[in-house]
Order: structure tokens, then sequence, then C-alpha cells
């Protein structure tokens, strides 16, 4: 099992102070629209590896490259804005501390803002995580633990107003990739619980503010 400290939207007091030693983790998950030095305060304070994606409020990240260790941006050299060692999972498949989590962050757009896709817009990047995913289960055997979005699914923990929608093509990108866990934010609680839910085999979690986790870190795939 892999422990998770998963985080999204509200700052936690509590973990701003020694207290976040209480938490041992094997891992630190985020899935959007926190600051980047708060996200860079767990990392530190509990010295273990960051993943996170950006949610609609996030500054954006997108164009930047890292090359042993320099970023650019349109072959310019750059310092990038992001949360400092962390593991931008946003359109991508990464393998992190015995898990393997794809990752797809933004809102559905309702604005000009940073981060906000058209329905369209994201299917088009869940096909490039699907296919990045399945690329990597012909290599070595091993499916995705995790699907990190900032966003939940249409129809799955989302809300009726416009910028709270969810996306209906991660319904898709959940049958296709079979994820243990999905792991969403941008849907604040309001003081109502809000239950886990289910999308097929996949355990669908809005984790505003936090919650700790225990994950399978191996696939069975027989």
């Amino acid at each position: 099992m892999v422990r998770v400290l998963a985080v999204a939207d509200e700052i936690v007091e509590q973990l701003w102070t020694d207290q976040v030693h209480a938490h041992d983790v094997d891992l630190i998950v985020a899935a959007g629209d926190l600051p980047f030095d708060y996200l860079e305060h767990l990392a530190n304070a509990l010295d273990k590896p960051l993943v996170f994606v950006p949610g609609n409020h996030d500054v954006d990240l997108s164009g930047y490259s890292n090359v042993r260790g320099l970023w650019t941006k349109a072959g310019v050299p750059v310092r990038w804005p992001g949360p400092t060692g962390a593991v931008n999972a946003d359109e991508r498949v990464v393998d992190v501390a015995g898990l393997r989590i794809a990752g797809l962050g933004g809102s559905i757009r309702y604005n000009k803002g940073p981060n906000q896709w058209t329905e369209r817009q994201q299917a088009r990047r869940a096909r490039r995580v699907s296919r990045l995913a399945g690329w990597r289960r012909l290599r070595d055997g091993r499916g995705v633990d995790v699907l990190l979005t900032h966003s939940p699914a249409l129809g799955c923990g989302d809300e009726p107003d416009a910028p709270h929608r969810g996306f209906a093509c991660l319904r898709g990108l959940v049958s296709r990739l079979q994820p243990s866990f999905m792991l969403h934010g941008h849907i604040h609680p309001h003081g109502v619980v809000r239950p886990d839910r289910a999308l097929g085999s996949t355990r669908v979690i809005n984790v505003v503010p936090y919650k700790v986790l225990d994950i399978p870190g191996v696939r069975d795939e027989t």
C-alpha cells in the first residue's frame, strides 16, 4: 500500500503547522487551485514527492520544458512558475512512489481564464492520456492506479452551475483506464459531506480540502 495525502482547493491551517508531521505518507498529490508555496511547504515538511495537476485558478503552466534541470519556454530560459520539485502530471502519465498516475487538469471553460477547456478540447487531451497509458501498459503490463483531475466527471459529483459542471469525456477516460481511484477537486464541500462515488470499479473521491488514502501500489493484471 502507498499512503497518499491528497489535497485540493482549500488550505488546511493545521497542515501549515508542525501538525503536518502527524501524517506519515509516501506521496502527496494535489488536484489543483492551491497556492504553490503551500504545496512546496507540504513536500518539504514531509520530505515526500509531490504530483499535481493545475486548477482553473492556477497560472498557465503550458509550454514549459525541462532539460537537465534548465527550464525553457519557446526556447528561452525562464523560471518555471510551478511548485519547485513537483511533478506536473497534466496530460501525462507518471510513475511516482510506486503508483502510476494519469493526470488531467483544468475545468470546463466558463470565461477566458487559464486552464479552462471546452468539452471537445478536454476530450482531445483525454485521448492523449489514454494513448500514453496504453503505451506504458504495452511496455510493462501495468495499468493506471490513479486518475488525478481537477474537475469531476459529468454527473459524478459535479454541480449544475456552469463553472462547476464536470467533463463528460472523463467518464470515457475512466472506462478506458479503469484506475482504482479517481481523485478530483474543484467542488467545495461548503460543510456538506461529499460521499465517495463509483464509475464502474473506480472509486471516485472529492479530496477537497484533503484526504489520506491507502492505495495499492501494484495493480494485479491477472
